[in-house]
């Protein structure tokens, strides 16, 4: 059966189909003994307030900063981008029967002689301009920048002095990282970091098969190369074993393209990595980190990276909280973020919700990372017309701010370093609206309740999030309130055309406003007098627009 992958996995990243219960939620954190313990002697702990264990990890607390700026853009940029054929390219082309098998085939040949390391080769960022982009982010309303620094492919994106697949000596020849951290500093954005590499180790797995039918059946894919079969060719030098991580006894179901989605908290058939490949990874992030200095720090990983059996993740981020406070006068400024965490680990961590968000506010920030496209660039999104609007990001975002989050929000970069016209008017939308209403976002801290109306209860999340778009559509009816100061904003989800609206959250009697009697209502970004009344039935008000308005309200706070 020739199942459409892309079309399987679209609005899932990297951890798609995990279905599992992760059993770091359902055990008491203190009781987590990694069994792989990394060398430290390439790159020493820095002493200071935190020890890499949670319970001295829960000293944590978020920067204010960050509970301000609400909102992010994200350059979920890499080689698997230069297809522009979507999510897990370059673990997908290794199965025959996906979509992408049967692309890259036809594009670049099969992937016995033509595999990912090729698609690595081909990639050559010509046309980007991360001066140019990042202005653009921040006109869009950005507060902070987020960059890729390594996917699941493990070709790192800076100099990396611990592997040698990085993109000064590969693909586009230039240090992606440092472009997108001088572009963060000039703009004064906090600059932050993705990494996602750990996961190589299985992901990759399916580099080492064939053909199970047709004229290449048994033919091995490039995953089987070594070093010494280099030899006069573009990667001389290199050994793809390294790039692949793969020269070990695979895990069970390998063969299969969704074999490591029951996986991916490494258990149920994983062969788990072994002390090297630890190490590796250990060394590599140190690196990153120390190097760049981001302020935050994104781990696309259950928890943290190889965690449980590892402590690699605990040092990394007790370090990196370290050095953060001695840059800082011994004021932590710092942000990580973890995914699928217990209620213990997100006093250590800000909970990071993928292609979701809450049902209800948190009493912690966290954050949801989502795309208005697929994870990496696919043209196919652009031609059918299936990117988020700028209308629907502007709802996800009041919706999350409401309850005590920020959005991360990707805009996919094609391989040759540029976006398309469709993405940039979908931030210019974005921008506009920002230019009257940003007040309603930036600074503020959630209300009583985070908002009434039909779409208030969304779908339930699962695993990682992915409730995204699944619950009521958004109405006039549906509002979502933030303070800041003495001002109550109420942000109306979807207006269209004029309407007379009632907030039952703010009637006369209401026990959330104690009786305090509303004094002022404006619609922002509107010259005109607003009629309003307060009733017990509530806040009634006449406004007018089209997608999302806000009301600045005084008097109930």
């Amino acid at each position: 059966m020739n199942f459409h992958i892309k079309t399987l996995i679209t609005g899932l990243a990297s951890l798609a189909f995990l279905v599992v219960t992760v059993a770091a939620q359902n055990t008491n954190f203190r009781q987590e003994k990694p069994t792989v313990i990394v060398n430290t002697a390439s790159e020493p702990l820095t002493e200071g307030k935190f020890a890499p264990d949670w319970e001295s990890l829960q000293q944590y607390q978020v920067p204010e900063w960050f509970r301000d700026a609400k909102f992010g853009i994200w350059a979920h940029w890499g080689p698997q981008c230069q297809a522009e054929d979507g999510d897990w390219y370059a673990r997908l082309m290794y199965f025959q029967g996906t979509s992408q098998y049967d692309f890259h085939v036809k594009k670049y040949g099969h992937p016995s002689e033509f595999g990912f390391k090729d698609v690595i080769n081909a990639w050559k960022a010509e046309n980007w301009d991360p001066d140019k982009m990042v202005a653009l982010y921040k006109k869009a309303g950005a507060q902070y920048l987020f960059a890729m620094a390594n996917h699941h492919d493990n070709l790192d994106l800076w100099d990396s002095k611990y592997h040698p697949w990085n993109s000064l000596n590969v693909g586009p020849k230039t240090n992606v990282v440092e472009g997108w951290a001088k572009a963060a500093k000039k703009y004064k954005l906090p600059f932050g970091l993705s990494v996602h590499s750990s996961h190589a180790w299985t992901w990759y797995e399916g580099t080492k098969g064939s053909d199970k039918t047709g004229p290449m059946a048994g033919v091995p894919y490039d995953g089987n190369l070594t070093k010494e079969d280099g030899k006069g060719t573009w990667w001389e030098g290199l050994d793809p074993q390294v790039l692949y991580a793969n020269n070990h006894e695979h895990s069970e179901k390998w063969d299969v393209y969704s074999g490591i989605f029951n996986q991916w908290t490494w258990e149920k058939g994983t062969n788990l990595p072994d002390q090297a490949y630890c190490d590796n990874f250990y060394n590599r992030t140190m690196d990153l980190l120390r190097r760049y200095q981001p302020d935050l720090v994104y781990f696309d990983d259950t928890v943290l990276p190889l965690f449980p059996f590892c402590d690699a993740g605990l040092k990394i981020v007790s370090n990196f909280y370290n050095e953060n406070m001695q840059r800082n006068k011994g004021k932590l400024d710092a942000v990580v973020f973890g995914k699928m965490l217990s209620e213990e680990h997100r006093k250590a961590l800000v909970w990071d919700i993928e292609r979701g968000a809450s049902n209800e506010m948190l009493p912690y920030p966290w954050q949801t990372c989502t795309c208005i496209g697929q994870w990496h660039y696919d043209r196919s999104v652009y031609e059918k017309n299936e990117y988020k609007s700028a209308t629907t990001v502007l709802q996800m975002l009041a919706d999350i701010v409401s309850k005590n989050g920020n959005l991360l929000l990707n805009i996919p970069v094609r391989g040759d370093g540029s976006i398309d016209d469709k993405e940039v008017a979908i931030l210019e939308g974005i921008g506009d609206w920002m230019k009257i209403n940003s007040e309603s976002i930036f600074g503020t801290r959630p209300w009583k309740i985070f908002g009434e109306g039909p779409a208030s209860s969304g779908a339930a999340m699962r695993d990682q999030g992915f409730n995204e778009g699944k619950g009521k559509s958004y109405t006039e009816q549906d509002i979502r309130f933030t303070t800041k100061d003495k001002v109550l904003y109420a942000i109306v989800l979807n207006c269209s055309g004029e309407k007379k609206i009632s907030i039952a959250s703010l009637g006369v009697n209401s026990a959330l406003i104690d009786q305090r009697k509303v004094t002022s209502v404006k619609q922002l970004g509107s010259k005109n007098k607003l009629a309003w009344a307060q009733t017990e039935q509530g806040l009634s008000a006449d406004i007018s627009g089209n997608g999302v308005v806000v009301l600045k309200i005084l008097g109930v706070l």
